[in-house]
């Protein structure tokens, strides 16, 4: 009985390890963008930690056995399971130390993670087991608690929970294996009440966490936005947090603004209706990203468009902007229009499999700021897009800012113009973003800018129109390479970029 018990406390202990990780990396990677540096910098120091755990468990004394793997059980749920929401509201409220706490917590948690086994293994040993069976068990039962992890953590416990109450979650699960080896034990340990009471303290820690979790994200990200916070979730792509001032309503997508309604008509007149205008003849549009509807309402605006498809990601967002009352009036109910189709999937995966063409596209993407956004500004997605607009079409693309990030915004027009399209960028001043910028691009199509516009604008009109295809000095073509899948040095140009911004 007492070998079952331990060799599923490895289950529970492999699973809470892992989780933690995850934790980490998931965070910072909402926080800190770059996901794969963010992922390979944390697993690189866990398992170092881990390491150097594994090392220390060897200065346990045999008699002490079970009474250490006790208090690791107990420092590893506070720690792991206070992490989130410890890194969260440091990033939110004084941002300066979260990289280095975020180490330091992430080695303190391997190292303890590393002491597990090692303890778990001598003590099924001194019950006399068989080494081979001995090994084989406890290595079993560690891959398959990371096995259940893993696949649980991104399709049910970060969209459903969180990643401040599972963390909450897995704390309580270590002080679990804890409290059970406590009463399993309990002959074997010194001090019985003690520990009792430590992993009674240390659990109602972890349960009031995890009951104020909701409470703690909120106010978290209040002091991170500053605003009032309207509406908040995350699903499993992404933080989607919408604030208020006044009459201000923002988007952001992993604490990164997207839009700001009081100016948020520059950002869509500019990505649509150049391109619109010049096409009256279109009957067919394609949106890509967009999942807020704004670009949408300016689509449905002309009465030639007879069908739009917009493709995006996540039905949670399209979801709000479908059905709350604030968001629906500031698309204009575009989701719910006759014209509108929406269809929730990858973009490529769904370009890959659709033999539909269509005389514009409209591709309104969050900035390359990870490699997963980065494929979407890829030669390869690019050539699946040519395919699927008209020869006389046009694309247009949200190509992030040509005075912030030239060296990114640069290497989107040269990844265009690598697939065989011809290239015209151009660049609008929103006020939330600064300068930013746009690339329209065509299969054939000799593009002119239009002198006027058939629909009444708020911001474009001839003049400005001629603006925004005219690059000052300081924002001169650049002769980037293409950005290939396979090296995604945009991610690493639209970095370098705004890091500078930062600075």
């Amino acid at each position: 009985m007492t070998k079952r018990i331990l060799i599923l406390s490895v289950f529970v202990v492999a699973s809470c390890g892992l989780a933690y990780e995850l934790i980490a990396g998931a965070l910072s990677s909402y926080l800190l963008g770059d996901s794969v540096l963010q992922f390979s910098t944390i697993i690189g120091c866990y398992l170092f930690a881990m390491g150097v755990g594994a090392h220390v468990s060897k200065y346990v004394s045999d008699d002490q056995v079970l009474a250490r793997f006790v208090d690791i059980e107990l420092a590893v749920g506070l720690i792991g399971g206070v992490s989130a929401a410890v890194l969260f509201l440091t990033f939110s409220w004084m941002a300066a130390p979260f990289r280095a706490l975020l180490y330091v917590m992430v080695f303190m948690v391997g190292a303890l993670v590393g002491m597990e086994v090692p303890l778990v293994m001598r003590a099924l040993n001194e019950r006399k087991t068989e080494f081979n069976e001995l090994v084989s068990r406890v290595l079993t039962f560690d891959y398959l608690g990371a096995l259940a992890v893993s696949v649980l953590f991104p399709l049910v416990l970060a969209p459903y929970l969180g990643l401040v109450r599972t963390g909450f979650l897995f704390g309580m699960l270590n002080v679990g294996v804890a409290c059970w080896t406590i009463y399993v034990f309990r002959t074997e340990l010194e001090n019985l009440s003690g520990r009792v009471l430590r992993a009674a303290t240390v659990l109602c820690v972890l349960v009031a966490g995890f009951i104020g979790a909701d409470r703690m994200t909120h106010w978290g990200e209040h002091g991170l936005f500053g605003d009032e916070i309207v509406y908040s979730t995350t699903t499993p792509y992404q933080r989607l947090v919408i604030t208020r001032w006044k009459d201000d309503l923002r988007l952001y997508i992993n604490g990164n603004l997207q839009f700001s309604s009081r100016d948020e008509y520059r950002y869509h007149e500019a990505l649509v209706h150049p391109a619109l205008e010049a096409l009256p003849w279109a009957k067919k549009v394609l949106v890509l990203g967009g999942g807020d509807g704004l670009a949408l309402r300016e689509i449905l605006r002309y009465p030639n468009i007879e069908h739009v498809t917009l493709v995006d990601l996540d039905p949670a967002m399209t979801g709000a902007f479908t059905t709350r009352d604030e968001l629906v009036k500031l698309n204009g109910g575009s989701f719910r229009n006759p014209r509108a189709r929406v269809i929730n999937a990858d973009a490529a995966i769904w370009l890959q499999n659709t033999e539909e063409m269509f005389d514009a596209v409209i591709i309104d993407f969050p900035d390359p700021s990870s490699f997963a956004l980065g494929k979407l500004y890829s030669v390869p997605f690019y050539g699946m897009v040519k395919k699927h607009v008209a020869a006389n079409g046009l694309i247009v693309v949200q190509s992030t800012s040509p005075f912030f990030a030239p060296h990114a915004y640069w290497t989107v027009d040269a990844t265009l113009r690598d697939v065989g399209l011809k290239t015209y960028p151009y660049h609008a001043y929103v006020p939330s973003f600064g300068e930013w910028g746009f690339i329209l691009a065509s299969p054939q199509m000799a593009y002119q800018p239009p002198d006027q516009y058939r629909l009444p604008m708020r911001f474009l009109n001839g003049d400005t129109t001629r603006a925004m295809f005219a690059f000052p000095p300081d924002m001169q073509r650049m002769d980037m390479a293409p950005n290939r899948l396979n090296t995604q040095s945009l991610v690493h140009e639209f970095e370098q970029d705004w890091r500078k911004v930062i600075r």
